[in-house]
């Protein structure tokens, strides 16, 4: 497969600030599995393969279970999820799919599970994911190709 352009080889400093912020999101405090459940929802919302594979991985050896990653796309219809990680989801969906009318309600309920540091850090793992999605997918990554890391 040919890449179209690598940010890591052709924008390295830029390249390395955006790593630099995905390695502040899992140090944040929030639970590692909730951040690899999120970056993998998004993913599959946005379509990009590479991170869908990338992060179903991560998830698995995570210990995230077969069933709820397969699950995950319909979280919404699933008694897998826990309150708090179907808030995380909502959140991230709001954000990622841009539905101005759902905001407040998912942010309300955001509220009831996180407080407002841990929602700074949901927003911007969400924002983060987003914009590692639209990177692989302008280079053209598909599949389990290498050469970025998200």
């Amino acid at each position: 497969m040919a890449f179209r352009f690598t940010v890591a080889a052709d924008a390295p400093s830029l390249f390395a600030t955006l790593y630099g912020a995905s390695k502040a999101i899992r140090s944040s405090g929030l639970p590692t599995g909730l951040i690899h459940l999120i970056d993998l929802r998004v993913s599959q919302i946005n379509g990009c393969t590479y991170c869908i594979d990338l992060h179903s991985k991560e998830a698995r050896h995570d210990g995230q279970s077969e069933e709820r990653i397969a699950a995950l796309a319909g979280w919404e219809r699933s008694d897998l999820f826990l309150p708090d990680e179907r808030a995380a989801f909502a959140w991230a969906e709001v954000l990622t799919r841009t539905q101005h009318d759902r905001i407040d309600e998912a942010y309300r309920e955001l509220q009831r599970h996180f407080d407002a540091e841990q929602i700074a850090q949901l927003t911007v793992t969400a924002a983060q994911i987003n914009a590692w999605n639209r990177i692989g997918i302008a280079q053209h990554i598909e599949g389990t190709a290498v050469g970025m890391a998200a």
